[in-house]
């Protein structure tokens, strides 16, 4: 074998396995999330797949003829990266949100081996190429550095380009075409008739497998860089649409009426909205995260003359919005796209009567926007009068909910905490609303409002219940915000 072919067969199949790595992400966050919790566990698995792989493939390598190994590797490399997508989804219905474990069960069931065939490789070149022990070392280390710059490569290119490019299916699809292809060149260039019997079962496997594939188109209507997202008809309801986003009932509109909010976190909020500002009163808002844009909406319905800026990741789900779920931005609703982080830089000091915080990733809100920095970004935006109204999701012991209601309550001087009785109490999980303001929060005319709609009636931790509510709790900074950590489900016994 030329140094060259070589050269570009660790480089390529090491690329491939990185690649594979990124779109893991994406074709598990249907399932179980986008986490820190669910890259820790794609990274160990595919490492995990590496190291068997690499040992594996030298001890074969040392055992039959090299020449005859490399084809059949490569296309059953590209047999499991087919059936990678219908291991998820077979899978994934069953261990939704199932914690750590899960993560890497599913991990490994998709991508485990996939990963270890492709590992084989690198081995098999290796002894391809030690003509003399005593170039072992200069050898072995040129094909590990081009491996390891193939790894590089791979991940730029998964998560600069091709993520955001096309769907995470077809793009496995057509990896595993390639390293199908590749196989059978690979197999005729090299011509050892050891490999007859053995190629000809794996390619009906791959026609098998690809098959297959296609018959499992996955659970999103539309994917982009950052979500998997669906949009659901109520049955219930004629005008009404749910916008579904990786595991998260992310938003709900009805089509027909703006103001009808279903989800019980927006009513919360629309209480908040409610006892800060009489109807017929502009209100300039800011937006943290757009969704399926229902309360830009709601706030333009009931308070005629405001205005919102929309601070939203995804591109697409803006064009989601505008396309399925009937939104006209109109001259009062402005979008900006980017994260939020970034973006709200440009907004102006001292220029919005309400922050309304709703941005998620998976379950959990991006830990960079939970941050005492990010949210003394939010107080600069506000007008002396103005407060921030925040939901977020936690369970039992309400680890992020106490250290989040903790890190407003650093950076203004009143904090408010809404929830149903058993949430606030630790024996349940779900929304909380959180409100921080530099003036009195009207939390009276917010649980009158509450109270009048008359179902999952709210309570509120202010003062000196709230600080027993942070007993303990920390502030969450830019170099600590392990939010995933703290909302994860923990087991209760019993």
């Amino acid at each position: 074998m030329s140094a060259a072919l070589a050269y570009v067969l660790v480089f390529a199949t090491s690329a491939a396995i990185l690649v594979l790595e990124i779109l893991a992400g994406r074709l598990l966050a249907p399932y179980v999330g986008v986490t820190l919790e669910t890259f820790t566990g794609i990274i160990g698995t595919i490492l995990a797949g590496i190291s068997v792989g690499a040992w594996a493939g030298g001890r074969l390598a040392d055992q039959r003829d090299p020449r005859s190994l490399l084809g059949p590797i490569l296309v059953l490399g590209g047999l499991f990266s087919f059936l990678a997508p219908v291991m998820v989804d077979v899978f994934g219905s069953g261990v939704r949100q199932g914690g750590p474990l899960a993560i890497v069960t599913l991990s490994a069931v998709g991508f485990f081996l996939p990963a270890a065939v492709l590992s084989a490789v690198t081995p098999t070149v290796v002894k391809l190429r030690l003509d003399d022990l005593g170039e072992t070392g200069r050898v072995v280390g040129r094909l590990s550095a081009i491996s390891t710059a193939g790894a590089i490569a791979g991940t730029f290119l998964a998560g600069f380009v091709l993520i955001s490019a096309a769907p995470t299916r077809p793009l496995i699809r057509g990896i595993a075409i390639a390293l199908v292809a590749s196989g059978i060149a690979l197999w005729v260039r090299l011509r050892r008739d050891a490999t007859t019997s053995v190629l000809p079962g794996l390619l009906i496997g791959v026609l098998l497998a690809g098959g297959v594939s296609l018959l499992f188109p996955g659970p999103c209507d539309y994917e982009s860089a950052y979500f998997c997202a669906r949009v659901e008809e109520d049955p219930d309801r004629r005008f009404g649409r749910t916008l579904r986003l990786d595991t998260l009932r992310h938003s709900y509109v009805d089509l027909a009426d703006p103001t009808y909010l279903e989800f019980t976190y927006a009513q919360t909020i629309s209480d908040v909205l409610d006892a800060y500002h009489p109807r017929g009163a502009a209100v300039d808002a800011l937006h943290v995260g757009g969704g399926g844009f229902t309360f830009p909406r709601y706030i333009r319905t009931l308070w005629p003359g405001s205005t919102s800026t929309v601070l939203e990741l995804d591109p697409l789900l803006v064009r989601i919005a505008q396309e399925e779920l009937g939104l006209d931005p109109g001259d009062d609703i402005a979008i900006r796209t980017g994260d939020a982080r970034l973006t709200l830089q440009d907004e102006p000091a001292a220029a919005y009567d309400v922050v309304v915080g709703d941005a998620f990733g998976g379950i959990s809100v991006p830990w960079h926007l939970t941050t005492v920095e990010f949210v003394r970004s939010i107080e600069d935006r506000l007008r002396p009068d103005g407060y921030y109204v925040l939901n977020l999701i936690d369970h039992p012991p309400l680890g992020f909910a106490r250290a989040e209601a903790a890190t407003l309550s650093a950076v203004f001087d009143h904090v408010a905490v809404l929830a149903p009785p058993q949430r606030l109490a630790g024996r349940s999980g779900g929304n909380f609303i959180l409100v921080g303001s530099d003036r009195p929060i009207p939390v009276e005319a917010i649980l009158a409002r509450n109270a009048d709609r008359g179902d999952d009636e709210d309570a509120v931790w202010t003062g000196s219940g709230l600080a027993e509510f942070l007993s303990g709790a920390d502030v969450l900074r830019d170099d600590f915000a392990p939010v995933d950590q703290l909302i994860t489900p923990r087991p209760r016994r019993g």
